[in-house]
């Protein structure tokens, strides 16, 4: 019975994990598949261009890629079928032979029953009891009987049908892992058939191999020319920044120098008008001070007084029953007590009175500190402001690292450092950027907000737009058009240019980041 359970309970959990892992693998394919479309579409936007270029020979490698982890996710829930069929078949034997012990064992049970069949058997059965008692515990083991034997019937229904649930289920996983084979024959197939256009694509490379290398290196010896360029009109942005940096450090340093003399100036006024009002707050708050402690002692002396004369009007009421003369005096003295006792209270307000007017002169004191400090601030800020001292503004460039938006979005060809080239082995490329292939008319977009430093013809045609964004500049070369002109602030997501087309006849965006003087990995930067 254990036994039973626990290969129950093994086929249950294997059926569950089993379930979710083949659906994550279709869910991976239909990702994959949808990738494999967005490139089909992508190559489909190119056809009509050089098929002799990188992006399109890396378009079609990812879609290679792509197929092949369809094919490795099929492969894997090809075997996720086949296990459960196994275990469906273990447990179709199994129940098989349970349902045949039921069997048997009902036909057995039928058997006895017809051998003892008729209503005049179980009568008679019922009546040869010796008494009652026993009569209705026959009665009641007919009854148990019956009940056994549509029980029994029952069981072998419900074992019948959960076999054929079984049986189902593993016909159905049997048309599965035929689909599977079949999809899997046609993966094969378009595999091998997009494996022979990427072998045809590296020939016709192979035969264009001269001409092609011969442009790639007049492209290469342009890029070489347009680096330097770039590298003067940085050094002469740089030279100029620093020049103006200088200046702007004099200038700044003699609005500092004068703003501080108003200043001091203003500030001293300030001090002189409110030494004033201090002292005579300060005299406030001692002649506070001294009228309450004054009031306090008075306070002090009237309740002790009270005190007193609380206890001669206690002793006097006391002998109030001697005569009535001492009657006389005790009412006397209760006079002179309520009295007292009301001069005490009259004194102790006027004391709390004036705590209250000192506390009010330690409050104002200290209100008037902090006015005059601000006053102070105020007219320190104000100097600066009207000399026209300028706050410093931080470039925010390096802070937006990782967070800023892709110039266009395409294929990435060629990425940043050195490396060889992704077909001609033999020759390395030095890139101080990354190379975007895109379709035609995809418009290069400003990364972040900056001033348009400065636009470069070469002698190509094509045009390059270096934007400065503080220590940081943005290159976008290979321009057929720009959106643009010099001096112009732009900010993120401008539009610089239209992109143009390769040497290949693919549509190339080259896009760099330098800081300073250095050239960065955009990919460090861009997302």
């Amino acid at each position: 019975m254990i036994k039973r359970l626990s290969f129950l309970i093994g086929i249950f959990l294997f059926a569950f994990f089993s379930g979710q892992k083949k659906e994550q693998l279709q869910k991976q394919n239909a990702e994959l598949k949808k990738q494999i479309s967005n490139i089909n579409v992508n190559l489909a936007k190119t056809q009509q261009q050089s098929k002799l270029s990188v992006a399109y020979l890396n378009e079609v490698e990812k879609k290679i890629g792509l197929r092949e982890k369809v094919y490795t996710n099929t492969q894997k829930e090809k075997r996720l079928i086949e296990d459960e069929i196994y275990l469906r078949q273990l447990e179709i034997n199994r129940q098989n032979r349970e349902l045949a012990v039921l069997r048997k064992n009902y036909s057995e049970v039928l058997v006895k029953a017809y051998k003892n069949k008729g209503a005049q058997n179980k009568v008679t059965f019922i009546l040869s009891s010796k008494n009652l008692g026993e009569a209705l515990r026959r009665v009641q083991y007919l009854k148990d009987y019956s009940d056994y034997q549509d029980k029994k019937a029952a069981e072998i229904s419900t074992a019948a049908k959960v076999l054929q649930e079984n049986i189902t289920l593993k016909q159905k996983s049997v048309k599965d892992k035929e689909m599977i084979l079949s999809n899997q024959q046609k993966d094969l197939l378009t595999i091998e058939a997009e494996k022979k256009t990427k072998q045809s694509l590296l020939e016709e490379f192979k035969k264009n191999e001269v001409q092609l290398t011969g442009e790639l290196k007049q492209k290469q010896a342009e890029s070489k020319q347009l680096e330097g360029q770039i590298r003067s009109i940085i050094a002469e942005e740089i030279r100029i920044a620093k020049v103006k940096e200088e200046e702007n450090k004099k200038i700044e340093a003699e609005k500092i120098r004068l703003a501080k003399i108003a200043a001091e100036k203003e500030k001293a006024r300030i001090e002189a008008e409110n030494k004033a009002r201090m002292e005579a707050l300060a005299l406030e708050k001692k002649k506070a001070d001294d009228e309450a402690k004054r009031l306090k002692d008075i306070s002090d002396r009237k309740a002790a007084d009270e005190a007193e004369k609380s206890k001669i009007a206690a002793a006097a009421d006391a002998k109030k029953s001697e005569d009535s003369k001492k009657a006389a005096d005790a009412e006397r003295a209760e006079s002179r007590r309520l009295a007292a006792a009301k001069d005490a209270a009259e004194a102790a307000a006027n004391a709390k009175a004036a705590a209250d007017r000192a506390a009010s002169a330690r409050v104002a004191e200290a209100t008037m500190t902090k006015k005059n400090d601000d006053e102070k601030k105020a007219a320190e800020t104000k100097a600066m402001t009207n000399y026209g001292v300028s706050a410093s503004v931080g470039n925010n460039f390096a802070a937006n690292r990782g967070k800023m938006g892709m110039p266009a979005y395409g294929t990435i060809t060629h990425r940043f450092g050195r490396q060889p080239h992704p077909v001609f082995k033999n020759i390395v490329e030095e890139n101080n950027g990354i190379k975007i292939a895109v379709t035609k008319g995809t418009v290069a977009k400003c990364v972040a907000p900056g001033t348009v430093s400065r636009i470069v013809a070469s002698a190509d045609g094509s045009k390059t737009v270096i934007v400065k964004h503080g220590d940081y500049f943005t290159i976008y070369a290979n321009l057929s058009s720009t959106m643009v002109s010099a001096n112009q602030q732009v900010s993120a997501g401008t539009s610089i240019g239209l992109i143009g087309e390769d040497f290949d006849g693919s549509y190339t965006l080259d896009f760099q980041i330098w800081n300073g003087s250095t050239p960065v990995d955009p990919l460090g930067w861009v997302n």
